[in-house]
């Protein structure tokens, strides 16, 4: 009785298998149109709209406990906010792989990230507090947010905020600051 089921199913399987819904064709034929404009290289229903990518460095945690630069791909030019949220997806499958991790929460939601191009300070909105992890794990996350800002345009430091009120975040000296530089966290490179 067993041997039948399974000589039945593989039969079945078998005669299944050598049907096809498409005909097949003897010779390929060329496609003369494309719809929506998808082959065009600006953006459909756009006045000529392009994107440009780019890479750019985001600095995730080592396996050394480290932080070190890391690339990712975002539209040109950088924007803050693009290459946060790019920061906060955290490290890739080959990343993790390798032992790399990020001390940021996954559950942090960005408000707001701009750089003001006049002072070259940045500031991100945070919807909570960084103060709550564990001190070496808020001196990792900062020192993320603020060497990524800087290669972003952030040269004179960030403003970490929650909510629309500054915050005052921890330094690796064990000091405390408003607005932090990315020679703060020099300390915390990998080599």
């Amino acid at each position: 009785m067993k041997y039948r089921v399974v000589l039945l199913t593989l039969v079945g399987a078998l005669a299944l298998s050598s049907c096809t819904l498409v005909a097949p064709n003897s010779a390929p034929s060329r496609v003369k149109t494309v719809p929506f404009g998808l082959l065009s290289p600006t953006i459909p229903g756009t006045n000529h709209a392009r994107v440009r990518f780019i890479t750019q460095p985001v600095y995730i945690v080592d396996a050394a406990g480290d932080l070190a630069p890391s690339s990712r791909i975002v539209p040109e030019p950088p924007a803050l906010a693009t290459v946060i949220g790019q920061l906060l997806l955290g490290p890739t499958h080959i990343e993790k792989s390798a032992g790399y991790t990020s001390a940021l929460p996954k559950s942090l939601v960005v408000l707001s990230a701009t750089v003001d191009e006049a002072t070259g300070v940045g500031v991100i909105d945070f919807g909570s507090s960084l103060n709550a992890l564990p001190p070496k794990q808020q001196l990792l996350a900062i020192g993320q947010l603020v060497l990524t800002a800087d290669v972003v345009g952030a040269k004179r430091g960030l403003e970490i905020r929650v909510a629309g009120v500054t915050q005052n975040v921890l330094l690796p000296s064990g000091k405390h600051a408003t607005l932090v530089t990315p020679r703060d966290f020099q300390s915390l490179l990998n080599g």
